[in-house]
């Protein structure tokens, strides 16, 4: 199997409500609709890339990832069973709910569930922002990136390496071990890290196309009170410029600019620093969307 991009996240929240302002007003993500009380958030042509759904608890649901064609799903789902690894087909309303032709889910060793999706529903030049900014890096490269909580790393790198098909970009030791593992020009599209007996997501990142996105959003947070759980800077290793911000329901979202474009012949590169410059820690809480693992 070879997963494209990342295609669209799927979180539940007793907090889902929030989203609707969070997004759109903060983030610059468009409304797509809130029927039933879930949220569907756009940041490019595509239907969504973010749902928030109303729940008891914060926690992720399933992240998807653009597997390409139909030909490719159906042999990802042949090898999901020669390997022995449980695999549902998503029925016609699923796929429906999702804007996708067809789905396939299953879980890593964790508990953390994947969807391999072709055929999302694509409108050109649908997205509006939420408040004005030039507009998301997408694209090939698809929503962004997610980083992980695993109960075993070294278990969910070989069933992201071995079977999703991501190559490692970079290794990162400073507070906890990190890596970071791509499947397009993206430096990463995934990051994992480990904590025992828990599994879930820690944050997303978000890519805007100009410094000044970032920036002005940055002032909103602080001017709006809001959670800054990492102050602007700049990473080692993607060279992302960002900051991070507790969104409504717990976990963090990474709000940046100018993050590296590899090729394949990327070489695997390891950090003790996190940042060159920023990025001080002012919010230390865990995100509340982890939850005990299977």
């Amino acid at each position: 199997m070879q997963v494209r991009s990342l295609g669209y996240v799927a979180v539940e929240s007793p907090e889902a409500k929030q989203w609707e302002e969070f997004g759109p007003e903060v983030l610059g993500m468009q409304l797509v609709d809130s029927n039933e009380g879930i949220v569907r958030l756009r940041m490019d042509d595509r239907h969504h890339r973010l749902v928030v759904h109303p729940g008891e608890r914060d926690r992720l649901r399933h992240v998807g990832w653009d597997i390409g064609t139909d030909v490719e799903l159906d042999e990802a789902v042949e090898e999901l069973q020669r390997l022995g690894i449980a695999c549902v087909e998503g029925t016609e309303e699923e796929c429906e709910q999702r804007r996708v032709r067809r789905f396939a889910a299953f879980c890593d060793p964790g508990g953390n569930r994947h969807e391999i999706f072709y055929g999302q529903l694509s409108t050109p030049n649908a997205f509006q922002p939420g408040r004005p900014l030039s507009g998301f890096t997408t694209g090939e490269q698809g929503f962004g990136h997610v980083l992980l909580v695993v109960p075993n790393l070294q278990d969910a790198i070989s069933f992201y390496r071995g079977v999703m098909g991501f190559e490692k970009s970079d290794e990162m030791f400073v507070f906890v071990d990190g890596y970071f593992f791509r499947c397009n020009p993206r430096h990463h599209s995934l990051a994992l890290t480990e904590i025992p007996r828990v599994r879930g997501i820690h944050h997303l990142m978000v890519q805007l196309d100009t410094l000044d996105d970032v920036c002005v959003a940055y002032d909103l947070c602080h001017e709006r009170g809001l959670p800054v759980t990492m102050t602007l800077g700049r990473h080692t290793n993607d060279r992302m410029v960002s900051f991070y911000v507790r969104g409504p329901s717990g976990f963090e979202v990474e709000y940046g600019w100018g993050g590296l474009a590899v090729g394949p012949d990327w070489p695997v590169n390891q950090y003790e620093e996190m940042s060159i410059w920023g990025h001080r820690i002012v919010g230390t809480s865990p995100p509340a969307a982890l939850e005990e693992a299977i």
